[in-house]
This record gives C-alpha cells, structure tokens and sequence, in this order.
C-alpha cells in the first residue's frame, strides 16, 4: 500500500477508538494528524465542557493557555463555529473578521488564514479543530471536507475517552471506598 495519509488516519483512528487511549493522548494525536494532512503553522483543539470551549490541545507548545484559556459559545471565530455547526475558512486577514477575538497570550492570533471546523458526536458538538497559516491561504474544498470529516470522525473518541476516564475516576472511587469499609464474612 502506498503513502495515503486519509487511509492511515482511519486505521489509526479504528486502532485507538478500540483501545480506548486517555483523553489527553486522543487530544494530541487528533491535533498531530489534522497538522499533518492540511499545511498550516498552527493546530488547536479545543473541548466543549460545561458549556465553555477549553483549549486541550496545541500543534506548537503553550503550556501557558493549554487546558486554561476559556471562550464561551459565540465568542470569536472558534466560538461562532460551535454555536452555529459549520465549519469557517478565512483566507486572508482573519483578525478583520468581524467574528475574530484577539488572545494576547496566542502568538497564532498574527496569523492570515484561519480554518476552523465543529467536532461533532451524535448530532452535538463537543469540540473544534483550528488550523492557521501565518501566510494567506485559500483552504480548499478538500482541506475543509478532510478537517471536517475528521471533526465528525473523531468526536466519537472523544466522548469515548471522557466516558473512560470517567468509568475510570467511578470504578477508583467504587474500590477506594470498598477497601475501606469492613468486610462483611459469609458463612
């Protein structure tokens, strides 16, 4: 089989989803293959919890803002995406969109085109994916069917990684609290 990076993401992505890796790692490797399939200097995904988008993951190191920095539903371009369900692409001059909200702590907020897509499970969104170019570039009709079919693929794992986490968090709970309560002896 030749070198087809569509292909290998979806083995890669069946792999995991059957191994059930941590949310942290589902996080990262979506953001390291969404970079590798569509040229852009910048990836961030960001996780819809408790109705705020969380960034959780970063292309480019920012250990800074990663699981700190916050925007709610509608705020900036990310924002919109989430509220409305469809993807964004803005080749040129993305911060004069008038959706665009400036970061002070991003250095990818410089950037000239911007991608952003909703990551999707069973009809909700729990999640966006933002790819940027630090020069113009007009994303393709392949660029943003591929990033978004990624979004639709992957949101899936995520919710399946939170769950397991979950089930993980209860199932240590459940055993912490049953070492400490007295065994009751059969006879």
């Amino acid at each position: 089989m030749g070198n087809n990076p569509e292909v290998d993401f979806l083995h890669k992505m069946a792999s995991r989803m059957a191994s059930a890796d941590p949310l942290q790692e589902v996080l990262a490797q979506i953001v390291e293959f969404a970079a590798s399939v569509v040229n852009c200097d910048s990836c961030f995904l960001y996780a819809l919890e408790d109705g705020d988008l969380i960034l959780r993951a970063s292309k480019n190191a920012h250990p800074d803002v990663v699981d700190r920095l916050k925007l709610r539903l509608g705020q900036g371009i990310t924002g919109w995406v989430a509220e409305h369900r469809q993807p964004v692409a803005v080749a040129l001059n993305a911060s004069q969109d008038p959706r665009f909200q400036l970061f002070k702590d991003l250095p990818e907020d410089k950037f000239e085109a911007f991608l952003s897509v909703p990551v999707m499970c069973r009809g909700r969104v729990v999640g966006v994916i933002n790819l940027q170019n630090r020069d113009p570039h007009e994303y393709s009709e392949r660029e943003i069917k591929l990033i978004s079919t990624i979004g639709f693929l992957v949101g899936a794992e995520i919710e399946m990684a939170r769950l397991g986490g979950k089930s993980s968090s209860a199932r240590k709970g459940f055993s912490s609290a049953n070492s400490k309560s007295p065994r009751k002896r059969r006879i």
